[in-house]
């Protein structure tokens, strides 16, 4: 072969990219109802309110289904179901029972898996291999693992008598509609507890069909109510005096609010709140898979994560190399369908959501900050924002300080494993912060000084039933999942 071959060769071999053939999740496993009413004392029931709204797809803008959204009136039927089930059913049934009642749902769940995930996609668009293969998974293994506790309150509580609080108020927001209905349900009712839940406006359906699970698995009625509607209906739910614990996840603003609902009352509260998590690559980390743990970190589900790695700390000695790896793995993902099993990065959740995405990334640009985008064709109906990078970003700026809650990744830099902890804490969020390094024993040194309630190593954004998770500072108060996650919900009497 020639010069001239070669050159050509070399060209055709640079040029040369990968076509993918969508392949499509098939949306008829879903059998949607044109409206949806309320679910309280085990029947779905009209709202008293009268009032509807539409659940759209983020990814094309359809109307999926109507919604009822819940008044007052509404919310006190709903606590009244789940304060009658609390005193004449679930709490008088024994723990063994309670057991397997929660390990039918969680068979259930396995057994519905394809709908759950596909129904999740398509209200809330987030790709399909992600409810698939983590979401609806996870919301299973939630409660198979609060099943197994259930008959073993005594160990969890040693020379104690655990008792239920009673009714628990629960407040989930759209990102993770089905895992956070897990990661509150399971323990409310592994621990004798009834519950009034009340899903994200923009995301209430898979919770109206986890209503039909509940009938499976031969639910008594009232002992789970879900109540649909935006802010108004969870400010009536905290506030009714027949609520005895409140758990909350969502933003940080609405959090402060309904603390301050709370004080003075004997209600008990917990509050996962919003995120800023530092993302710190030392110069010894395995550069290629620590660039897969920063994009699962701040790119999986659009980053609507509240504990998404969206600043990224890099040793100053291996920011161009660091920097120039991601980029070129940021022009390999693939946005768009939801549905399609191809898909990396999908749908902004709402219309409001992308505002506020766009208005920080404007502000990003504004303050001097570098953006790099890759070519990306997006969709022209739905709500889509490409994967975003900013370097050259200072602390001071809004996009290193702010929680966007979209795929926008800020980039700083560190010299010292000391400056790296200064920097990685100087936020008012303390949820979560990752760790990449060769060296156990400079993770167990950075894990010792992060003010964060999960700090990952040589990982990012995994979850396991058996493991607490909660935060510091305005990232809220109190933990979910493990033996941690029974504490909230009984009372201890030695």
């Amino acid at each position: 072969m020639n010069d001239v071959s070669k050159k050509q060769s070399a060209e055709l071999v640079t040029e040369r990219t990968f076509d993918y053939a969508t392949a499509p999740e098939s949306r008829d496993i879903v059998q949607l109802q044109d409206r949806y009413g309320l679910f309280i004392g085990g029947e779905m029931t009209d709202a008293r309110s009268g009032e509807l709204h539409p659940s759209l797809n983020p990814a094309t803008e359809e109307e999926l289904a109507v919604v009822s959204y819940a008044d007052a009136e509404d919310v006190d039927r709903a606590v009244g179901a789940a304060r009658d089930a609390f005193e004449s059913v679930w709490s008088k049934r024994s723990p063994s029972e309670r057991a397997k009642t929660l390990f039918r749902i969680a068979r259930i769940l396995q057994e519905r898996a394809r709908e759950f995930a596909v129904l999740e996609s398509l209200d809330g668009g987030k790709p399909i291999k992600e409810s698939r293969d983590v979401d609806i998974p996870l919301a299973a293994a939630h409660f198979f693992y609060y099943a197994g506790w259930a008959d073993k309150l005594e160990y969890a509580f040693p020379n104690a008598r655990p008792k239920p609080v009673g009714v628990a108020a629960q407040i989930i927001p759209w990102n993770f509609p089905m895992l956070m209905l897990a990661w509150k349900i399971a323990p409310a009712l592994a621990t004798g507890n009834t519950v009034v839940l009340k899903p994200a406006e923009t995301t209430p359906l898979s919770a109206l069909l986890f209503a039909d699970v509940l009938r499976q698995a031969e639910v008594p009625p009232g002992v789970v109510n879900i109540v649909t509607g935006d802010g108004r209906a969870g400010a009536e739910l905290v506030k009714h005096p027949g609520i005895d614990k409140v758990a909350f996840t969502g933003s940080t603003q609405v959090g402060k609010e309904i603390q301050r609902t709370l004080a003075g009352t004997n209600k008990r509260l917990t509050l996962e709140l919003g995120g800023k998590a530092a993302n710190i690559v030392f110069d010894d980390a395995p550069l290629d898979q620590a660039i897969e743990g920063i994009v699962n970190g701040i790119y999986f589900n659009q980053g609507h994560v509240c504990c998404a790695g969206s600043r990224l700390l890099v040793q100053e000695s291996i920011q161009e190399p660091v920097i120039a790896k991601l980029k070129q793995r940021l022009g390999r993902i693939r946005v768009g369908d939801p549905l399609d099993k191809n898909t990396d990065l999908g749908a902004i959740n709402s219309r409001e959501q992308l505002d506020r995405v766009r208005e920080l990334v404007a502000a990003g640009v504004e303050e001097g900050a570098e953006l790099y985008q890759p070519p990306c064709e997006l969709p022209e109906r739905g709500y889509w924002f490409a994967p975003t990078v900013f370097t050259g970003v200072a602390q001071s700026h809004r996009i290193a300080r702010e929680e966007i809650f979209g795929p926008v990744l800020s980039v700083l830099t560190f010299r010292t494993p000391e400056e790296a902890v200064e920097k990685a804490n100087n936020t008012p969020y303390g949820l979560s912060a990752g760790i990449w390094t060769d060296k156990g024993s400079r993770i167990l040194w950075m894990a010792k000084r992060m003010r964060a309630g999960v700090v990952w190593a040589n990982t990012f954004n995994r979850f396991d039933p058996a493991s607490p998770f909660g935060g510091y500072k305005e990232s809220g108060f109190g933990r979910e999942g493990g033996r941690h996650g029974l504490a909230p919900y009984v009372d201890i009497s030695s």
